[in-house]
């Protein structure tokens, strides 16, 4: 019975899914069909704040029927929250959004569920098969939404050159999936932990290339260099809406895959990995920054910075394999200080797209500030957190993420980072820059009061808070209370 509750967050999610598909054949408005959306969404979420602080911390989801193949734990809890709280905001935000292209119907929402249900589904895996399968629902259900604008020349493109890449790098996982079988005898993450733990490092070289080949395929769902050719296109082409829900929520999703694996299964040969981490984090870095430095639009900006931001990801991830204990909690909460900016800057381009046909390039936000005063503050807000500007969440984020490196010996590659923080001060302040030091011909546009308009204030007041705020209020956690958060997730990882 308990395994039911347990479940039921993404039993939702599938039933929301099959029903919206069912009412797509049904001429119901896009209000009607977003607002069901969110209900589904909604039931979800408080079903997983009703479990959340459950005893015991891990448990194996109906084990007499799967076996150890799924598992509930607070680290799976905390990554199905934010990917409930990621879609809710994508859906809300959007609303004005969806009305004002007529390509979007009921099935858009359904597949938008299903891509939910496969990222929770890929936080509770314990079994390599059944990690790849949820990771294919989700990209699937992604390829799907970027190309979701069928006349859309730059759409389409983007949706078949994330589908080519997509599926040879899930073939490159089947891969390595069967060569760890081979070694090993089964794909439950258990079974590899004990197989790992026990074997003489001189006979797990089909290990090593089995691991190897998932990494890859990993570092490609993250858009690391030198597997990252696909994000800026894919990024620009998709509508603004699956711009945000990729950039804000599907790409925190690998890492529940990343660090379970990474923290531990993997965890005894960290060793391997560490030089060849640190050159992709190099990599990462340098790459991502030259290429942010040279984008003109602001939507390819951002898809390039967030290569950037993996790098810092990157950097806490080698910090875990030299034994930073920081270094996982630090990582935990930089993915939730980068999903909080993340939102926030995506969601305030998908809001202008609803209102104005425009490219976004740095020119058409000059007098931004004069225009639309309240929203160039938000966005100025977003751009500070994501460069790192003290009193942000993401100024903390980056600090945790530094700290821990320095923690295990990293000096050069925290140098690096800080490094590469800087100069994302160019290519973020440009956009504050032109929006406040340029005056424009246009009339001020009075600030409509509504859900997109409030939840973009919420996240702007959110970054602030994660930034500089306590827990004297128990129910909005601060800073203390969110980098607690991430070491609970991360300890519930070593308790089975």
């Amino acid at each position: 019975m308990i395994d039911l509750l347990y479940a039921s967050p993404m039993a939702v999610m599938i039933v929301g899914a099959f029903t919206l598909m069912l009412l797509s054949q049904n001429k119901i408005s896009l209000s009607k069909f977003n607002i069901i959306s969110i209900i589904f969404l909604v039931i979800s979420l408080a079903l997983q704040l009703y479990i959340f602080n459950d005893k015991p911390d891990s448990e194996y989801l109906f084990e007499s029927a799967f076996g150890k193949t799924f598992i509930i734990d607070k680290f799976s809890k905390t990554f199905d929250l934010m990917f409930t709280i990621g879609s809710i905001l994508t859906l809300l935000i959007n609303m004005d959004y969806f009305k004002s292209r007529k390509y979007f119907n009921g099935e858009y929402f359904a597949i938008l569920l299903f891509s939910v249900f496969g990222m929770m589904l890929l936080s509770h895996s314990n079994e390599l098969i059944s990690s790849f399968i949820s990771l294919e629902i989700a990209s699937l259900s992604i390829y799907t939404l970027v190309g979701y604008h069928k006349n859309k020349k730059t759409s389409s493109e983007a949706m078949m050159k994330y589908l080519i890449l997509g599926s040879l790098a899930g073939a490159i996982f089947m891969l390595g999936v069967s060569l760890i079988y081979a070694a090993v005898g089964s794909t439950l993450f258990n079974d590899i932990t004990h197989y790992v733990h026990t074997t003489n490092i001189d006979d797990m070289g089909i290990i090593f290339v089995g691991a190897s080949l998932i990494m890859i395929t990993v570092m490609f769902k993250i858009g690391a260099v030198p597997f990252h050719s696909w994000v800026i296109d894919v990024y620009q082409g998709a509508p603004a809406p699956i711009t945000m829900y990729m950039a804000s929520t599907f790409k925190i999703s690998v890492f529940a895959l990343i660090l379970r694996l990474y923290l531990v299964n993997f965890a005894s040969i960290h060793d391997f990995w560490i030089e060849m981490l640190q050159i992709i984090t190099i990599a990462t870095l340098i790459g991502g920054s030259l290429l942010a430095i040279s984008q003109q639009n602001i939507k390819r900006m951002l898809a390039a910075s967030s290569i950037v931001h993996t790098g810092y990801m990157l950097i806490a991830l080698s910090s875990i394999g030299l034994g930073a204990e920081l270094a996982a909690p630090s990582l935990m909460f930089y993915l939730i200080a980068y999903f909080i900016s993340a939102v926030g800057a995506f969601g305030i381009i998908s809001f202008l797209s609803s209102q104005e046909e425009s490219d976004f390039t740095y020119d058409d936000f000059k007098g931004f500030a004069d225009r639309r005063p309240y929203m160039a503050l938000f966005m100025s807000i977003f751009m500070l957190s994501l460069a790192g500007f003290p009193s942000t969440i993401g100024f903390l984020g980056k600090f945790y993420i530094f700290t821990s490196s320095i923690q295990s010996g990293q000096i050069l590659l925290t140098a690096l980072g800080i490094l590469t923080a800087f100069i994302s001060v160019y290519y973020y302040f440009k956009l504050i820059a032109v929006m406040y030091f340029y005056s424009t011909d246009e009339q001020k546009r009075t600030l409509t009061i509504d859900m997109s308009t409030i939840l973009i204030f919420v996240m702007a007041v959110f970054v602030i808070w994660g930034g500089i705020g306590t827990n004297l209020i128990s129910v909005v956690p601060g800073a203390d209370g969110l980098i607690n958060i991430a070491e609970d997730a991360i300890q519930s990882l070593k308790t089975y």
